[in-house]
C-alpha cells in the first residue's frame, strides 16, 4: 500500500522521458502531478527538446492512469514562469509534498570557444538555476502545509566526476551536476527543522532523447579516446549500456515514500557501476 496517495508532487521537465515516468507512476499511487516543460527548442543545445505535444502525452498517460495533473509550459530558468505553473497547480490541488527537480539539458554541439560561452551559460541556468527556481517556487508550499515534504533534485554520474570532451555545453553540464549537489547539502541542512527531506539522484545514461540523440552519441564515443566507439572509462560496469527512465523513478520512489522518512542530504547513485570504474 502506497504511502503517496492524497499528496501532490511538482514535477519539472515532465514533458518526456525521466519526468514523465515519475509523473505516470507518482499518479498510479494516488498522487495529483503539477507538471512543467519548456516545450521549445533552446538554440545551442544541439538536439531537440521535448514539445507542447510531448506534454500533452504525458497528460494523457497520467489521465489514463486515473490521475489528476496540471501541465503548464514554462521555462526553468525562468523564475516568474516556474512560480505561476506552481501556484496554479497548488490552487487547484490545494496542497503540495513532492519536488522533483528534473529538468535538465547537454550541451554537446559547438565546435570552437566562439559557442562554447552560450552552451555553458544555457546548460547551467537549466540545470542548477532551474533546480534552484524550481525548489525556491515550491518551497512556500512546502512550508504552508506544515507537514515536511520531499525533495528529488536530478543529478548524474557526472555530479562526482568529469566526462572530458572539448565543449562548453559539457563542462557546464558537469559544473552544474555538481552544483546541485552543493544546492541539495544546503537545502537539506536549511530546510530540515521543518521535516522536508532534499535529496540528489545520479543516474548513468539513461535512454532517453537527451542522450539517444546523434550530437550526445558522438560526443560520448569522442569525449575520451576519440574512437569510434564508446570508450571502456565511459561504460557501465554492469553488462547494460544505458538504464531505463523506470529505474530512477523507482529511486524516485524509494525517496518520496515513507521508506525514504530519515534520508536527506544524500547523493543516491544508481549507475550500474559506472563510478567504479
Amino acid at each position: 500500500m502506497s504511502t503517496l496517495k492524497g499528496k501532490v508532487a511538482f514535477i519539472a521537465g515532465a514533458g518526456r522521458g525521466q519526468g514523465r515516468s515519475h509523473a505516470i507512476e507518482l499518479a498510479k499511487r494516488g498522487v495529483d502531478i503539477i507538471a512543467i516543460d519548456i516545450c521549445a527548442d533552446i538554440p545551442s543545445i544541439p538536439y531537440a527538446l521535448a514539445t507542447s505535444d510531448d506534454l500533452k502525452q504525458t497528460v494523457a498517460l497520467v489521465e489514463a492512469e486515473g490521475g489528476r495533473i496540471v501541465a503548464s509550459v514554462a521555462d526553468v530558468r525562468d523564475s516568474q514562469q516556474v512560480q505561476r505553473a506552481v501556484d496554479a497547480g497548488v490552487e487547484r490541488f490545494g496542497r503540495l509534498d513532492i519536488v522533483v527537480a528534473n529538468a535538465g539539458v547537454v550541451g554537446v554541439g559547438a565546435t570552437d570557444r566562439a559557442g562554447w560561452e552560450q552552451e555553458f551559460r544555457d546548460v547551467v541556468e537549466t540545470n542548477l538555476f532551474g533546480a534552484w527556481n524550481s525548489v525556491l517556487a515550491a518551497e512556500p508550499h512546502l512550508l504552508a502545509g506544515r507537514r515536511g515534504g520531499s525533495i528529488v533534485i536530478t543529478s548524474s554520474t557526472a555530479g562526482f566526476k568529469g566526462i572530458g570532451g572539448n565543449s562548453g555545453g559539457g563542462e557546464g553540464y558537469v559544473a552544474s551536476k555538481h552544483g546541485v549537489v552543493g544546492l541539495m547539502r544546503n537545502l537539506a541542512s536549511r530546510l530540515a527543522a521543518e521535516n522536508i527531506r532534499v535529496n540528489t539522484i545520479h543516474p548513468t545514461g539513461v535512454a532517453t532523447p537527451m542522450v539517444r540523440n546523434p550530437a550526445v552519441e558522438t560526443f560520448l564515443m569522442q569525449s575520451v579516446s576519440g574512437a569510434g566507439e564508446v570508450p571502456n572509462e565511459m561504460r557501465n560496469l554492469l553488462d547494460v549500456p544505458m538504464v531505463e527512465s523506470i529505474d530512477i523513478t523507482k529511486a524516485v520512489l524509494y525517496l518520496v515514500e515513507d521508506s525514504g522518512r530519515f534520508i536527506t542530504g544524500t547523493t543516491l547513485v544508481v549507475d550500474a557501476g559506472f563510478l567504479a570504474r
